[in-house]
């Protein structure tokens, strides 16, 4: 028996979970089975009348339900662009937590959104374009923008680099170019490979006059990408500042359905693979 778990690291905004279930439902409804929703972090402290009378869950507790209900084994299916420092540090340190009261249980970590070791797969990047693609108007070629949080790790960055570049060769003549740009960075030299934030990108001559068009790479509405969130502070300053600044701001990756095809197949891929069982040393 297994369970499967569609994980993202938590919000405290109700909206953010209620993305995670829909494309978790969806998944379930591709897959055959149930895929269940959990955050690593956060969510569990979300009013339980703001998300459908339905507690929000974490995946630790969630997972060690599973085990007591006789799950053998966990399949995490990380609702991530990258290998962020709460995939590589604190899941592993989680379930480390699992394996010590259920040693019998085995727990497999499917690779996040950008699979970095698969082949150049460029579905990611199809549906960032047609994301941009919504927003275009005719006659006009428009600055485009791929902004994510910005990240304390250069590799989850390089993933955003690379989506940049496969976004530039998509979209073509339909925009004037696309550059990748933080919503924030860390302070200290050793952070600067976030560089350009949002705000100084807006602020270039090529971008403050005329059409900017945002791509979102964002999963789900939170506190940042969300209505009246940080990305929305940071363009309304940047067009007061700049008059002739109009900046348009793209749905998020994971309100597109395609995001559902990308997870079917690292979950495949998991399933399938003995490298994607988590190696947690025995705890003495």
């Amino acid at each position: 028996m297994r369970a499967i778990f569609l994980v993202d690291n938590g919000s405290l905004r109700a909206q953010a979970t209620l993305n995670l279930r829909r494309v978790a439902a969806s998944l379930s409804g591709l897959v055959g089975e149930t895929v269940q929703a959990a955050s690593l972090l956060h969510s569990n402290k979300i009013p339980a009348d703001e998300v459908g009378g339905i507690p929000a869950t974490t995946l630790g507790p969630a997972a060690e339900c599973s085990a007591e209900q006789g799950a053998t084994e966990i399949i995490v299916l990380p609702f991530f662009f990258g290998p962020s420092k709460a995939l590589t540090g604190y899941l592993p340190e989680r379930m480390a937590t699992l394996q010590e009261r259920f040693p019998h249980v085995k727990v497999r970590v499917a690779q996040p959104l950008v699979d970095e070791f698969g082949d150049n797969d460029l579905r990611l990047a199809h549906l960032l374009a047609d994301n941009v693609r919504d927003k275009l108007r005719p006659g006009t070629k428009p600055h485009v923008a791929l902004v994510d949080h910005g990240s304390p790790i250069p590799e989850v960055t390089a993933v955003r680099n690379r989506l940049a570049g496969q976004l530039s060769v998509l979209l073509a003549d339909d925009v004037a170019c696309v550059a990748a740009a933080s919503m924030e960075r860390r302070e200290g030299d050793e952070y600067r490979f976030n560089e350009p934030l949002l705000e100084n990108l807006l602020a270039l001559p090529e971008f403050k006059i005329g059409s900017v068009i945002l791509a979102m790479l964002f999963l789900s509405p939170g506190r940042h990408a969300g209505e009246g969130g940080d990305i929305a502070e940071i363009c309304a300053a940047a067009e007061q500042q700049y008059p002739g600044l109009s900046v348009t701001t793209t749905k998020l990756v994971g309100e597109h359905q395609g995001i559902v095809d990308i997870l079917h197949s690292r979950l495949r891929q998991a399933l399938d693979d003995e490298r994607f069982l988590l190696d947690i040393p025995a705890i003495a």
